[in-house]
């Protein structure tokens, strides 16, 4: 028999989260946020969202700035994660603080991350309120990678308050 528990902690127990480090706002004034609530909307055309409260920082430089940078980190880049996630942008230079260096994006404003595998460059087209956090989708105009081939087992998730890495693959879709 299932045992009840509160809507909130049964919302935590779904499957991972990509965990990705956002850039916002404008070149040399880009911030970094942490952010696990990351979702692709559509692969053709190709439009990802991210969640952001209102309360962030981050929240009201994408209302000035409608574009964004997802920014994936691999398990290397744990300490820059967690970091751009616990110290505000309004106080700290991000890039600075953990020693990043920002990447010039090709067809938007915001800045990426270098030292990151993957970087998507996004256009806001749309905003969506749901409860305490507003959904930003964009369509990705441009995607970078560090390297080719890269490992996505040792990308980052998140998941019930850990950071994980993919495990093993359960079945393959045909």
């Amino acid at each position: 028999m299932k045992k009840s528990t509160s809507e909130k902690k049964g919302l935590r127990l779904l499957p991972h989260f990509p965990t990705v480090v956002v850039g916002t706002g404008r070149g040399d004034n880009t911030n970094l946020i942490t952010v696990a609530l990351v979702h692709v909307f559509s692969f053709e055309p190709p439009y990802i969202g991210i969640g952001i409260a209102p309360s962030r920082y981050s929240f009201s430089l994408l209302r000035d700035n409608p574009e964004f940078t997802i920014n994936v980190p691999s398990s290397e880049d744990m300490a820059a994660v967690i970091g751009c996630g616990s110290v505000s942008g309004k106080s700290v230079d991000k890039f600075s603080e953990f020693d990043l260096t920002p990447q010039e994006s090709t067809k938007i404003s915001t800045r990426g991350i270098q030292e990151f595998p993957i970087t998507l460059e996004c256009r806001v087209e749309k905003d969506v309120s749901v409860g305490d956090h507003v959904w930003f989708i964009g369509k990705v105009v441009s995607a970078s990678v560090l390297r080719t081939g890269v490992d996505r087992s040792d990308l980052v998730l998140y998941w019930a308050g850990e950071f994980r890495r993919p495990g093993e693959i359960l079945k393959k879709r045909k």
